[in-house]
């Protein structure tokens, strides 16, 4: 049953992803042990999580995100766990307005814009070797609900302008594999590496020659897909738990959240 759910789950991410469109938005994993009691159970957690990560299109271009999100999960008993998450990110791009010759010239640099929406849909399991070690797994996926739009002035051979640059939906999926070990106090450690893809559909209006992004239609895709996490969940009383995370591909991401297990 538990295994049909997850496929299911995981299906469903997919989807989700697929009616987004096609732009990036990260997001933490969480311990691979749920946090719901053992009889299974549902929680509550708020977060925020800062995401930075390398694209290229030809360039390269470094991407930031501040995140903040409410989340809802269940655990289920024998180690499966879902959740979704809600959240507000902004995004910059380094370089996105960077002139590539000297004919043109721009106010600014960076691509910037302030809260949207995004969403997560994930599902993980676990199993326990004993009372302290055990290992799980994940799938999940984040899709920024709104286009991020700057705008910038500048000049073209002396001729002023201004260029108007969306990024549309960003989305990414991430499937990774963690050991985890529990501790005599209830705080867990876990480690792993993950896989992942994550891309960036940039358009302008107009198109300027000279600048970096600036194209009817162009794509920015992460460098690499592989990387690695770590992190600590630990019991604060009464119900709330604390976890830090931190992630790293190309670039370090990191976060923390407080849950509450009902």
């Amino acid at each position: 049953m538990h295994t049909k759910l997850f496929l299911l789950t995981s299906l469903v991410v997919w989807i989700v992803l697929a009616f987004c469109g096609i732009g990036s938005a990260g997001a933490p994993f969480g311990s691979p042990e749920t946090v719901a009691i053992r009889e299974g159970g549902l929680y509550t957690a708020f977060g925020y999580w800062y995401h930075e990560d390398k694209y290229e299109n030809g360039t390269e271009h470094v991407l930031r995100q501040n995140q903040l999100y409410s989340e809802l999960g269940y655990g289920f008993m024998n180690g499966f766990e879902i959740y979704g998450r809600i959240g507000i990110a902004d995004m910059k791009i380094r370089d996105a307005f960077s002139p590539s010759d000297n004919s043109t010239t721009t106010a600014g640099n960076e691509f910037n814009d302030n809260w949207q929406f995004s969403g997560t849909l994930g599902a993980k399991g676990f199993y326990p070797y004993n009372g302290f070690f055990g290992i799980g797994s994940f799938i999940q996926g984040t899709c920024c609900l709104s286009d991020y739009t700057d705008s910038i002035p500048g000049t073209l051979n002396g001729a002023p302008f201004t260029s108007t640059m969306k990024v549309k939906n960003p989305w990414d999926i991430n499937f990774g594999i963690d050991l985890q070990t529990r501790l005599p106090s209830g705080t867990k450690l876990y480690i792993g590496p993950y896989i992942y893809y994550a891309q960036a559909k940039v358009s302008s209006s107009p198109n300027i020659p000279g600048i970096n992004l600036s194209a009817t239609d162009t794509t920015l895709k992460n460098k690499i897909n592989v990387g690695g996490f770590a992190g600590v969940d630990f019991p604060i009383g009464k119900g709330f738990h604390l976890n830090l995370e931190g992630q790293y591909a190309e670039r370090f991401s990191a976060g923390v959240a407080v849950t509450l297990v009902y």
